[in-house]
């Protein structure tokens, strides 16, 4: 009796494991619409160059640099005549990412730097102190300051160059995420389908169906989006709510049948569900068929099992089997594709 209950109690558990296996977290496949990452920006000037600045016939950075001694009280009296001999100075483009999270007054964030002028290297050179305003480049808010070393991270792009924490934040920078008592959700590119949107809807609305006093809370809008009303007892801790809808689990969402191909690395991968039609594969001296309408005669090597269509992967098992190589795998997956006999989307990279 007790070798029969531990007995069954191992195979409880491996029911248990294998469908813990199978299942995602809503958090794994989608997002919450507002926390996205945002772009400061700005136009600054890269100092103290070997030589290797835009040079006086470059006008913008000229003037950029004349203004800029108006600024700190030494102006250039003979103007651009005056500075043509500047090639210590180039005029750049001055990014910042604030994180999908937000940022705080303070932060400091990495900033890159890329040459729009006539420069041949930022090496050496530092970021005078250049203003970054928000993604709405009709605002003039400043958001923060970046100035520093530069360092150059691909020798080979010596006018693109990168400043570590460079960036000072001098406005909070939060990211909403609750729209008029609704969140959204957003599956990411590789789970957008309407199959799987309904899905999460289903799966948040059994969740909270008791909650929401019996309505559905999530109804999907399309193929991306899935619209959560937020419950009265969540309206004072937002955050909460979304935790616990970000933290529930659905069975493996079941996407369209895909094939993706790295041409440069060789590799190939087939989901298990990507079937093929009936057809003739002929490769140098090899001959493999495929389908269930073949004489008794024939051997059908493929995918013994199917009775409709073989699969993908079956094919690829018989001609690796016989020593075919992926390239020329590749093509015949390609040719699958072309003569529309591949029963998925080919992906290639």
């Amino acid at each position: 009796m007790r070798a029969r209950l531990l007995m069954t109690m191992t195979l409880i558990l491996a029911v248990q494991c294998s469908y813990a296996a199978a299942a995602v977290r809503l958090k794994d496949i989608c997002r919450v619409k507002g926390q996205e990452t945002n772009s400061l920006q700005g136009l600054g000037l890269i100092v103290g160059l070997k030589g290797t600045g835009d040079g006086g016939r470059y006008l913008p950075t000229i003037r950029s640099l004349a203004t800029v001694m108006q600024y700190m009280r030494n102006p250039a009296i003979g103007g651009a005549d005056e500075l043509r001999d500047a090639t210590n100075v180039a005029l750049v483009m001055v990014t910042a990412t604030v994180p999908a999270g937000g940022a705080r007054q303070g932060d400091q964030l990495d900033c890159y730097v890329s040459s729009i002028g006539a420069a041949k290297s930022l090496v050496g050179g530092r970021l005078f102190l250049a203003a970054l305003q928000g993604p709405d480049i009709d605002s003039p808010k400043i958001y923060g300051f970046a100035e520093g070393m530069i360092h150059i991270d691909d020798p080979v792009t010596p006018t693109v160059g990168r400043i570590h924490g460079g960036c000072r934040l001098e406005e909070d920078f939060f990211n909403p995420f609750v729209d008029q008592g609704r969140i959204t959700l957003v599956l990411d590119k590789n789970h957008a389908d309407f199959e799987v949107a309904q899905e999460v809807a289903e799966t948040i609305n059994g969740q909270l169906s008791i909650q929401s006093g019996g309505g559905d809370p999530a109804k999907a809008i399309n193929a991306v989006n899935v619209i959560v009303s937020v419950p009265q007892q969540y309206w004072e801790d937002p955050v909460l709510f979304v935790s616990q809808i970000m933290a529930l689990t659905m069975s493996e969402p079941p996407t369209e049948a895909r094939v993706v191909i790295n041409e440069r690395a060789g590799s190939i991968v087939i989901g298990a569900e990507v079937e093929i039609g009936a057809v003739v594969v002929s490769h140098k001296n090899i001959v493999i068929e495929t389908g269930d309408q073949l004489p008794a005669d024939r051997f059908v090597g493929v995918d013994p099992g199917a009775t409709q269509t073989a699969k993908l992967r079956s094919l690829v098992t018989a001609l690796q089997a016989v020593k075919v190589p992926n390239a020329d795998i590749i093509d015949i997956i390609k040719g699958l594709d072309r003569n529309g006999k591949l029963h998925g989307r080919l992906i290639i990279e």
